[in-house]
């Protein structure tokens, strides 16, 4: 059982709108959303937050109800189960000023980031000159580590807190190992982006099904998981094979870096595109910047580092590299407060899940 908090605007519209879904239930097999509404009579604000993370925003349901506007009843439950989404990341993570400032601002805010952790970056290499190869005579591997392993790992541990609270908001039973398994695999295929059912979503072509979201999601999965897998292979290489960069174009570190960077760089023009497709009422509207600008840096960070990798050995060099150490800084510094931050709750919401099913 979720905990019931005080009620805030969002939450009831979603719950005035998950009832009428609930008495109605035409959606039921649609995606995951519909069968864990089905459990309950009433919906505590736990309850709300749990359906709202489980929902992946596909509006398959929107376009199949026949108590849309203009019925009296006006339900658009994509829009606000998105705005109890929304809420549930920067109240939980928090701090919400910091959610709300980037998704008022969110370009503006990600490029003076960007280009202000580019400046500090150029200026640490020219009080503190290196002397290794390829990066590293820019920078040495160890004030890299100095100053990106804080920016990585501090966000993540807000992000941490804040599933824990929404493990605790949610009243989820404690999870198991066959629930991370079903959880991943339905993350791996994004099965929820697929109305369940293998018909695709009804994003950006309103009641006309389309598999465009849910592969443009992918790639942008994808590419960002072979990115880490890249550093992750280098971390290996340097520190268990003593084998320092720079590594040669058919090793791991480059042939995952350079895959993942075109990953990123596809992904995220097409999901760009495709949210200036979509009908913007049928999300959490506040936030369209914000997760516009979001996109942006997430591509410009794979571009840069792509281009970093091109202007090896050239004069170009220092001045890519600046940026996109600016870039990956950005990237990580801000990830509690960007879309980014949906990732880590999706799938804990998909855990969660797997467990109360479990349990009943």
């Amino acid at each position: 059982m979720s905990f019931d908090l005080p009620s805030s605007p969002p939450h009831e519209e979603a719950r005035r709108q998950i009832e009428i879904c609930n008495a109605c239930r035409y959606c039921e097999g649609f995606c995951s959303v519909f069968p864990a509404m089905t459990r309950e009579k009433s919906f505590a604000d736990g309850d709300l937050t749990h359906l709202a993370n489980l929902c992946h925003n596909c509006r398959g349901c929107q376009y199949s109800c026949q108590y849309t506007a203009p019925h009296e009843f006006a339900l658009n439950l994509p829009a606000a189960l998105a705005e109890v989404r929304q809420d549930s990341w920067e109240r939980l993570v928090g701090p919400q000023r910091l959610a709300r400032a980037f998704h008022k601002s969110g370009t503006a805010i990600a490029a003076t980031l960007v280009v202000g952790f580019a400046a500090v970056m150029a200026l640490i290499t020219m009080i503190e000159p290196a002397s290794g190869e390829g990066f590293y005579a820019e920078m040495s591997h160890n004030l890299m580590v100095a100053l990106f392993a804080p920016a990585f790992l501090l966000p993540l541990v807000a992000v941490a807190m804040g599933l824990r609270r929404y493990w605790r908001e949610t009243g989820a039973p404690r999870m198991a190992l066959s629930d991370w398994h079903g959880a991943l695999k339905q993350a791996a295929s994004l099965k929820n982006l697929n109305r369940g059912q293998g018909q695709g979503c009804n994003f950006e072509k309103e009641d006309r099904y389309s598999d465009t979201r849910r592969i443009l999601h992918q790639t942008v999965m994808y590419g960002f998981l072979l990115c880490f897998a890249a550093t992750s292979s280098a971390t290996l290489m340097h520190y268990l094979f003593n084998m320092p960069a720079p590594y040669p174009v058919f090793s791991p570190p480059k042939l995952l870096g350079v895959t993942g960077g075109i990953a990123l760089v596809i992904g995220t023009i097409g999901l760009g595109w495709l949210k200036t497709q979509a009908d913007p009422e049928l999300g959490a509207k506040r936030v369209w910047g914000g997760e516009m600008g979001f996109i942006a840096l997430l591509g410009f960070t794979g571009g840069s580092g792509l281009a970093l990798y091109a202007a090896t050995g050239t004069a170009l060099m220092p001045v890519i590299l600046a940026l996109h150490l600016g870039a990956v800084a950005t990237c990580f510094l801000l990830l509690p407060y960007t879309k980014m931050v949906h990732g880590f709750f999706r799938l804990t919401a998909l855990i969660a899940e797997e467990a109360i099913k479990r349990r009943a």
